[in-house]
């Protein structure tokens, strides 16, 4: 496609959405339409207020070709499917001469399932089979949630639980949705025809465009049966959170309750044999966790593995057993069986994984207050599996505002399985002087990294201030210096105050803290919703809102009432997590700086985000301060820094105090 063509195109686009076109955008649209016609891979960067959802939309569109989008947020979807898509296809039907259909997919569980809905839930045998309608209280909030679902269901072109405004709580929903493994299936279904679900699906098979999640991108990647209609594009937006994602979807994980609630559930339906030998394998294996102490496995002791070798033995046998009796009682016995299968294949699959052990996996025991200990296992990196299963047979994609970490992308292009250009440029060289026909394509995907720049202009909208007079961050809950630079700040700011904080228990000491020293509203996470929290926040200028990671990634207030984001700390991984520990030996181990590539650009990553929660428009002013000197002090700290958004930088106290006073005076209307 040519460049003019292309560029008229993205005009018309960007005038039916109300929007502005920038360079940047012009840039990436170019780009993405070069990717996708030579079948090459691309990461963008484009900052926000760049457009980058037009940028990659009108050139995909334009291309002809079947794609998905993937996005990591609710309200990227949501943008896209009833803002973008709609004016976009609309307004370049005539210069297409087509109209591209589009659809929304999602994971099976975020959808009504009329099944459950108008049969009832399986539940465990010590609760009996009870109709959830009827067995709530009317006036309970389950009852009511429970009432309104089905009203809804009646009214719902989509059954998707985001459509659903305002939302329900999680256990209502659990009742009237199911899991994929959960489906009895649209053929053997009474519901199967109307099934929302499927009717989903249906519209994606049909569609020239699909957005969904990562989570359904991952699941589609991992476990080899495709969710997703065949397609020759994918482009992955807010591609920072991918690898955590899809992490997280190949993370299993198995409890002392999960294990009994799958005993609960298939010891009805299998013989006594088969039900005993769970049941001891079950026992055993509580007694063992109520022992285990918190942190990594490098190897299973002795106890466990033959604890979880009976465990799996056993959940094997119920599975067999399963295919080959009945339950005459049960009211629904395909649900009550489905399941029970579901929960025994999830105990044997994790069970398996533990006993076979793989240097690719790390295995750890977590204790949470309320639910006991479990054991987890997660792949060591994903690197190699997205490599495999990401970048073969399409063109991808990869957009964020932070994709460049320490000035350029090879971080993020590495933990994608993306080999760094000059080495992947070294080894076609040395594969080609040895004569060797084995570097292919699809062993080094060919990529190219892009920074498209952002419209505003950082360096006079903001200051990044590092208070490099404090003592260091240690171990210790308390930092009376920086709660005292805190203040300080939040004073100057005239409230108008974000902060980020590193944890929840550190979080709760400064808003406890502050609300001593100032009549300034300080609002805290956790002690309303989110949602909320952001809404009062955005409305009251001289509110300050506490919180810890989602804040870090999840506020989006332009103009005057955000002017001072605060970190307290660099946000590295804690030293005893188990899966950023394996990651960064491994790396060490490999002749690498396991430091670098995993804490600090973990840290980096989170830094990034979390500076760019303050310009968020044109007109924006503002502050990010880091009360962490270790950002000017350490030998890391210029890495970090050329992470962020390219502020004025100073570690003057004074002058930062100067400044925030003249921005609350200005945004007072005082000059």
């Amino acid at each position: 496609m040519s460049k003019p063509v292309l560029a008229d195109l993205l005009h018309t686009a960007v005038e039916a959405v109300g929007g502005t076109e920038r360079p940047g955008q012009v840039a990436m649209a170019q780009a993405v339409a070069e990717a996708v016609e030579d079948g090459s891979h691309l990461l963008v960067q484009a900052g926000t207020g760049t457009g980058k959802s037009l940028g990659y939309l009108v050139p995909v569109l334009a291309q002809g070709d079947r794609a998905v989008i993937a996005t990591a947020t609710l309200a990227l979807q949501r943008q896209l499917v009833e803002r973008d898509l709609p004016r976009t296809v609309e307004a370049l039907h005539p210069e297409l001469r087509r109209r591209p259909e589009f659809a929304m997919l999602k994971g099976r569980s975020n959808y009504l399932c009329l099944h459950r809905l108008h049969e009832g839930v399986p539940q465990d045998e010590e609760e009996g089979l009870f109709d959830p309608f009827e067995a709530a209280a009317p006036t309970s909030r389950l009852g009511k949630d429970l009432l309104r679902l089905r009203d809804w269901s009646d009214e719902t072109e989509t059954g998707d639980r985001d459509d659903l405004t305002p939302g329900v709580s999680d256990r209502a929903w659990g009742q009237v949705s199911v899991s994929a493994r959960e489906c009895l299936g649209a053929s053997r279904c009474p519901y199967g025809a109307e099934c929302f679900a499927e009717a989903a699906r249906e519209r994606a098979k049909l569609a020239d465009l699909v957005v969904t999640n990562h989570a359904l991108l991952a699941i589609d990647a991992i476990e080899g049966a495709p969710v997703l209609p065949s397609h020759d594009v994918l482009v992955v937006d807010e591609a920072h959170e991918l690898v955590s994602r899809v992490t997280g979807v190949a993370t299993g994980e198995l409890s002392p309750g999960g294990v009994n609630r799958a005993f609960r559930r298939v010891a009805k339906l299998v013989d006594e044999k088969a039900a005993d030998r769970l049941q001891t394998a079950s026992e055993g294996f509580e007694r063992l966790m109520e022992l285990a102490l918190p942190g990594r496995l490098e190897e299973i002791p002795e106890d466990l593995g033959y604890v979880l070798a009976a465990l799996r033995d056993a959940a094997r046998l119920c599975i067999t057993a399963l295919g080959g009796t009945r339950d005459r009682s049960a009211q629904d016995e395909d649900a009550v069986r489905k399941q029970a299968t579901a929960a025994i294949e999830n105990v044997h699959e994790v069970a398996e994984r533990l006993v076979q052990g793989s240097e690719y996996d790390v295995i750890w025991c977590e204790r949470h207050d309320r639910w006991g200990a479990s054991l987890r296992v997660a792949p060591l990196s994903v690197s190699g599996l997205l490599r495999e299963k990401l970048f073969e047979d399409r063109s991808v994609v990869l957009t964020s505002a932070t994709l460049k970490l320490g000035g350029d992308f090879d971080g993020v292009g590495a933990s994608l399985g993306l080999v760094p250009g000059d080495r992947q440029a070294r080894r076609a060289q040395e594969a080609q002087e040895s004569d060797e026909e084995s570097v292919t394509d699809a062993e080094l995907p060919r990529w190219r990294g892009l920074d498209v720049g952002s419209p505003f202009d950082y360096r006079r909208q903001g200051i990044l201030y590092v208070a490099k007079h404090l003592s260091p961050p240690g171990r210790e809950s308390s930092r009376g210096d920086m709660l005292d630079e805190l203040t300080e700040l939040v004073e100057a700011a005239g409230g108008r105050t974000l902060g980020l904080f590193s944890s929840m228990r550190a979080a709760q000491a400064a808003a406890e803290e502050l609300r001593g020293r100032l009549d300034t509203p300080i609002l805290l996470q956790g002690e309303e919703t989110l949602g909320e929290l952001i809404r009062t926040f955005a409305e009251d200028a001289e509110t300050c809102l506490f919180g810890t990671l989602s804040l870090w990634q999840g506020v989006d207030v332009p103009g005057a009432n955000c002017q001072l984001v605060v970190m307290d700390r660099v946000p590295f991984p804690r030293p005893d997590d188990p899966l950023m520990s394996a990651r960064q030996k491994a790396v060490e181990e490999g002749g690498g700086n396991g430091f670098m590539a995993v804490a600090a650009t973990h840290a980096a990553l989170l830094m990034a985000q979390g500076a760019g929660r303050l310009v968020r428009a044109v007109g924006d002013r503002g502050v990010v301060a880091v009360l962490d000197p270790r950002l000017e002090r350490a030998r890391y700290g210029s890495f970090l820094r050329a992470s962020m958004p390219d502020f004025w930088y100073t570690t003057d106290r004074n002058q930062v105090r100067r400044s925030l006073a003249a921005i609350d005076r200005a945004a007072r209307g005082g000059g």
